[in-house]
């Protein structure tokens, strides 16, 4: 029998275990500086809008606007900007509280009540890929959130006695997702509830229990007035965005019309590959559980959901070679769950908890030594825009990266080859970004014009002291 002292204590353990996990990753969110490419690029279109209160269109650039995905994201980090300031910690601090959120909220899918309150929470978080997500400034948070809300709603919905706000739950779920990061909300989430129906002959209810009419309603109203305001003020936003970046991106890995990003060449189904490593070491737990408990996976209902959810996003991208890691983060909430749900028939519990735990403090070991130090410094223009302290003018030449644009708050000016060298001839001071290329490529008596302020492997910061 558990005696109160000790249930409050085991109770305690555990709450701090995991407070001390988002305190640690609250700590990485603030020393960590915006890393090129997709960090600080979604860094920056945060920080514009806030600066200019364009809150209808991101602009990638003063002017020129980005199309290649809705605002949610973009409106979370541009609202703490405003409120709180562009530091690193501020522009993060949304993807860490929906983490958090998610994390809380998952413990009443505990499986009995004697199961910690923060036990779903605790694996669901130590997760390596949620764990990182908590501290990116992108767009994959912001759509596993709202994912779980139309797959636990949908879930919830479908219980006997259940209250119609779990309806509309799902329906919301929808509509969040379309501001989160489009259509593909619909693609990862309805055809594995589909099957789920067909497989539980759960068709009568499906529709009785949901409220399709009126939830239908909130999706639109969420989501179509944004859609609508984008196109009116930028036309040609809808086409990009439909098309480009649903069907070109998905089947055609070498689309040149990417006005943002870069062909991504991946091997086909590469996805299950991430799905492992990113959520060691608990992927291996579950494919232990799945090895003795396989039936069960199928003939439970719950457990069937779970499994659908995790296994379709995957399966979606089997067959695209245009796909990054965070790709598979909205699996992440449902492999948690399932964890959850056989955690006291799982063998090596206290392996699988010691190695998840000890990765963020290897990481924190690894940061206090400074040992990753050159990797980040080497991905970021901060230091280089640090390292000037005088209040010159700021160009950067033929291209810029989009964590100089945020540390310098928009001030760098892209100059072509042409126009660095007329610029020379203004003998007017002023710090320009240039590759190592770039800075051997120039003539002698151009370098002599110039000293280094600071570099790192890929560029340096110049300051030029006319003659």
């Amino acid at each position: 029998m558990i005696t109160p002292i000790k249930s409050f204590c085991y109770t305690h353990r555990y709450a701090l275990v995991f407070w001390a996990l988002v305190i640690l990753r609250m700590l990485f969110n603030a020393v960590l500086p915006l890393m090129d490419k997709t960090e600080a690029r979604y860094g920056e279109i945060a920080r514009i809008m806030s600066e200019t209160g364009n809150w209808i269109t991101p602009q990638i650039d003063y002017g020129i606007p980005f199309w290649a995905k809705p605002p949610l994201s973009t409106w979370a980090s541009a609202g703490s900007i405003s409120i709180f300031g562009s530091a690193e910690f501020f522009v993060r601090l949304p993807y860490l509280i929906v983490v958090v959120l998610l994390a809380l909220f998952i413990s009443k899918y505990r499986t009995n009540p004697q199961q910690a309150y923060y036990l779903p929470g605790i694996i669901f978080i130590s997760l390596p890929e949620v764990y990182l997500h908590a501290g990116v400034v992108s767009t994959d948070t912001f759509l596993t959130l709202s994912i779980a809300m139309t797959m636990l709603g949908f879930w919830e919905a479908m219980q006997e006695h259940s209250k119609r706000y779990w309806g509309y739950l799902f329906f919301a779920g929808l509509g969040i997702g379309l501001l989160a990061k489009g259509p593909i909300v619909g693609v990862l989430t309805l055809p594995p509830l589909g099957i789920w129906v067909l497989l539980t002959k759960n068709f009568k209810k499906v529709f009785s229990k949901l409220p399709w009419f009126s939830g239908t309603a909130l999706t639109l109203l969420i989501s179509l007035p944004w859609y609508g305001m984008a196109e009116v003020k930028t036309p040609g936003f809808l086409d990009y965005f439909l098309v480009g970046e649903h069907f070109e991106r998905y089947f055609n890995s070498e689309w040149k019309g990417d006005k943002y990003g870069f062909p991504k060449q991946q091997p086909m189904g590469i996805a299950w590959l991430f799905l492992v490593a990113f959520l060691v070491p608990w992927s291996i737990a579950m494919f232990h559980l799945v090895l003795r408990k396989g039936k069960s996976f199928i003939q439970q209902p719950w457990l069937l959901f779970l499994s659908l959810w995790a296994l379709w996003t995957p399966f979606f991208f089997t067959t695209s070679k245009s796909l990054i890691h965070p790709y598979i983060l909205p699996s992440c909430l449902p492999i948690a769950l399932g964890i959850v749900y056989y955690w006291q028939d799982l063998r090596y519990k206290k392996t699988y908890t010691s190695i998840a735990l000890g990765l963020p403090l290897l990481l924190l070991a690894i940061y206090l030594s400074g040992f990753a130090k050159p990797l980040y410094e080497n991905t970021t223009d901060k230091y280089l825009i640090e390292a000037a302290t005088e209040d010159l003018l700021w160009y950067a030449l033929e291209k810029k990266t989009y964590s100089s644009q945020f540390y310098s708050k928009g001030k760098v000016a892209l100059l072509t080859r042409e126009e660095f060298l007329e610029k020379i001839t203004l003998k007017t001071a002023f710090f320009i970004f240039m590759t190592k290329t770039q800075w051997e490529a120039l003539d002698p008596e151009i370098q002599s014009q110039f000293s280094l302020y600071r570099d790192n492997k890929k560029r340096g910061v110049y300051r030029y002291s006319p003659k």
